[in-house]
């Protein structure tokens, strides 16, 4: 199983698209009717989708698995208390995935699928992400959302801190994050490049492009990772990060006492400069519409 794509709502769509391709970096992979859809560089149909619609909202989180692995989820699903929908043998749109959709405990919106129509890698490029990395979502009961991704969806936990649970479905550390948080609501969208030195010169595109960094540079904690965090002109909070930490099935779940930092540091460097006014902002951007039955 692994993290595919997320699915957003907003007005403007081809403004968004546009900024996603020049200056972050993503290729157009279609665009039919009002939703353009987006990739990176991995053999996955697309990254990130944007539809035209007259408000904001996340409208699911997509991941990818074989026949067996999303079978396995759907029954699990079935079994729970969890509000599904019925198996679609095919969604309208890249890669042809068939699959279900699932809503968390507090309205968040997840698709599996299995995808029908193979894609193949491009080349890695300094300049593209490899794929999407992450998706943080911000919510009031974290360990209830994390009791699900484990219980139903077979994930696991891979570390807590004071504020934030880090869950995964593959060897990468986390595809999901929770915060607390009183919305319900996306915190932010991160995307994997190359090495460090593809975030450092993403950082400076996306400056020429007059969005500046709004967190970063430094590299966290848990994860381990590179990050570099921007406020994009549609609202939501995204991420640039690299190196992030691969794991395997023995990796000791770090606990909040395990992530303490000296006072005024926040990550492992220290020198990460923030706009906290303008990331509360962005988390409050896309609330979740949950996903036709």
């Amino acid at each position: 199983m692994r993290l595919r794509s997320v699915e957003l709502e907003m007005p403007d769509r081809a403004a968004a698209a546009a900024f996603l391709q020049n200056p972050w970096g993503l290729l157009d992979a279609g665009t039919r009717g009002n939703t353009t859809w987006l990739r990176a560089t991995a053999d996955q149909a697309y990254a990130i989708a944007v539809t035209e619609a007259p408000a904001k909202a996340v409208s699911s989180i997509t991941f990818e698995g074989r026949k067996a692995e999303v079978e396995a989820v759907f029954a699990r699903v079935q079994k729970s208390k969890l509000k599904h929908g019925q198996w679609i043998a095919a969604f309208d749109e890249p890669g042809r995935g068939a699959g279900f959709c699932v809503s968390g405990p507090e309205g968040e919106p997840y698709r599996f699928v299995v995808e029908q129509d193979k894609t193949a890698a491009l080349p890695a490029d300094r300049a593209r992400p490899l794929h999407l990395s992450h998706v943080a979502l911000n919510s009031g009961d974290r360990e209830a959302a994390t009791r699900m991704m484990v219980d139903v969806f077979g994930f696991r936990l891979s570390d807590r801190t004071r504020i934030m649970n880090f869950v995964r479905c593959d060897n990468t550390h986390h595809c999901i994050a929770y915060a607390d948080n009183d919305n319900f609501s996306l915190n932010h969208i991160a995307f994997e490049m190359v090495d460090t030195d593809a975030v450092m010169r993403g950082m400076g595109r996306l400056k020429d492009a007059a969005c500046p960094t709004a967190w970063g540079p430094g590299r966290h904690g848990p994860g381990n990772n590179v990050f570099s965090y921007f406020v994009a002109p549609f609202g939501a909070c995204i991420e640039y990060t690299s190196e992030v930490q691969r794991v395997t099935d023995d990796y000791k779940v770090g606990a909040p006492e395990d992530w303490k930092w000296p006072p005024g540091r926040g990550d492992h460097w220290g020198i990460a400069a923030r706009d906290n006014e303008k990331l509360i902002a962005s988390s409050k951007a896309f609330p979740y519409r949950p996903p036709a039955a």
